[in-house]
């Protein structure tokens, strides 16, 4: 089912084209935005959540149109900024019961159930009647996810969501979002690739305010075919390697350093042809180099 269509979107900030001729369809399922900081991800992301207006373009949310009816889209909604700030005298339980008040859940039994069971999703029980100003960053992310998720949407934004979370709680959230992407339409926008590799069937790349790629994770993968190789050198080369082409990662194997490199032509006999990944797919089509 088609959740989010967007057509010719278009954002200017006086001089400062951020967003050219965005054109994306969004589904049901989790739905990956990548792009390195400054891209634009943020940009759209506002737009769809109706903070920001927009100049040129058509946005639809199942079917309601995102200026004419902008009320239907927002209650449809669940955000999470990226940068997301809160009152700091509330617990964490207050802070939520006050948002579930806000989308319209009533009735008290109603919300002291999601408010319960979003706090044990996002391991936030034990700190609950805490207060806000005494969360460390990564409890306050994860009290942004919680509040994103109250009310049940239909439609979940997610910027930058694993900022700041340890590699159990990052493993948490994606199990989470894997299970509410079966009956709910999720928009990740993050620059993390595993975040995206490990959750996201379907992906956009963007850039400097476009579109570059859309598509499934494994077709973004085939845009690197044939353009990854690796290249084992001394340690004492390094510097020049990183000087004359793009590397995509490193590793130290003894006294030799072996590159995961991006290049259209085969650098030299020694070097080997690799499987291309998500990121490999992802730091071509930035790049511009592709197979």
């Amino acid at each position: 089912m088609l959740t989010v269509k967007i057509e010719g979107l278009q954002k200017s900030y006086r001089s400062f084209q951020a967003l050219k001729n965005i054109d994306l369809q969004i589904g049901t399922g989790l739905f990956g935005l990548l792009g390195p900081n400054g891209a634009g991800k943020s940009t759209l992301m506002k737009i769809l959540s109706t903070i920001l207006p927009f100049q040129e373009g058509k946005v639809s949310i199942y079917g309601n149109d995102l200026v004419k009816e902008g009320d239907k889209v927002r209650q449809l909604l669940g955000y999470l900024p990226q940068h997301f700030n809160v009152p700091s005298q509330f617990t964490g339980r207050e802070f939520l019961h006050y948002v579930a008040s806000m989308k319209g859940v009533t009735n008290q039994q109603d919300r002291n159930q999601q408010v319960d069971k979003l706090l044990e999703e996002v391991n936030l029980i034990q700190q609950a009647n805490k207060k806000i100003k005494g969360y460390s960053g990564g409890m306050k992310r994860r009290l942004g996810i919680a509040q994103a998720l109250i009310g049940n949407p239909r439609l979940i934004i997610l910027d930058e969501p694993t900022a700041g979370l340890d590699p159990s709680e990052r493993i948490r959230f994606r199990n989470l979002i894997e299970k509410l992407s079966k009956d709910h339409s999720i928009i990740l926008s993050t620059h993390i690739i595993s975040d995206i590799e490990s959750s996201c069937e379907k992906v956009a790349v963007i850039n400097h305010g476009e579109v570059l790629f859309q598509g499934t994770t494994d077709e973004l993968a085939m845009k690197a075919i044939n353009v990854i190789w690796e290249l084992s050198v001394p340690i004492f080369e390094y510097d020049q390697v990183e000087k004359n082409y793009v590397i995509i990662s490193s590793r130290k194997e003894k006294d030799q350093v072996v590159f995961r490199i991006l290049s259209k032509e085969k650098l030299q006999d020694e070097v080997s042809p690799v499987q291309p990944t998500i990121e490999d797919g992802y730091m071509a089509v930035i790049n511009g180099v592709m197979s």
